[in-house]
């Protein structure tokens, strides 16, 4: 019985999640011409209501830890990745307007896409091989100096719960070219939104701030290994019984 009422709350919620979609990329393009902080704002009011449908449908609370630690400096946030969560909430949720790296692919998502389209955000291709990444220090550095803060997940992909994927150096290395600092995030999402599940399951994310490392002096793996060293062992505090047997 349990079970099936997580798939009735997880089916309203995905239902939900598909309507606030399409209506909100009509409302993101009429808010095209404003400027771009209440052009971001407008955009980031779908994240707010899809965070607040995982609340009070599917019972997915959410907690900080650290907070305090955010800057008030140019920032790479580096963060740990469980869940398609952490990509709706982060955005919404940070002092300062986001700019993710993502391949140029998702432009091209029906609805989601064409308001993404409208952020500042840096889309690759990937077929640039090294060119693609000179582009992200380009706009990454015009990004930083107009006051928004740029979030990659150095493990490239959803990793699951009490797994730890490869750390690639490509949000160290864009924070050694342009001298920002870099705040680690680590955060427990899989739990409640697990991979590929359509199933939300209800409980509580934290998210958890570590405080800011300064790129200076660092090669890109040094500071990614000081990266992954906090994450990796922040997860084990945040989420124990996900590691109890390692």
């Amino acid at each position: 019985m349990r079970n099936f009422v997580l798939f009735l709350r997880s089916a309203l919620f995905m239902v939900l999640m598909a309507i606030a979609t399409v209506i909100w990329s009509g409302v993101c393009m009429l808010a095209a011409p404003l400027p771009y902080n209440k052009r971001y704002f407008v955009t980031s009011r779908w994240n707010v209501f899809i965070v607040w449908c995982a609340k009070w449908i599917c019972g997915i609370n959410y907690q900080f830890k650290g907070y305090e630690n955010f800057p008030d400096a140019p920032a790479i946030i580096l963060s740990k990745h469980q869940s398609a969560w952490e990509t709706i909430f982060l955005l919404a949720n940070l002092p300062r307007p986001l700019v993710f790296v993502f391949k140029k692919e998702i432009l091209y998502i029906p609805f989601f896409g064409w308001g993404i389209a409208l952020l500042r955000m840096i889309p690759i291709d990937r077929k640039q091989g090294k060119n693609a990444f000179k582009s992200v220090v380009a706009h990454g550095k015009r990004r930083l100096k107009d006051g928004q803060w740029i979030i990659m997940f150095p493990e490239g992909t959803r990793i699951p719960v009490g797994q730890q994927g490869k750390y690639k150096s490509g949000g160290t290395r864009l924070a050694v070219e342009t001298g920002a600092v870099v705040v680690p995030i680590a955060l427990n999402s899989g739990e409640c939104w697990p991979k590929n599940s359509f199933i939300k399951k209800p409980g509580t994310v934290t998210v958890s701030v570590g405080k800011p490392i300064s790129s200076e002096g660092k090669t890109p793996d040094e500071l990614m290994e000081q990266v992954e060293q906090w994450i990796e062992s922040e997860m084990r505090v945040i989420s124990p019984h996900a590691y109890s047997a390692g």
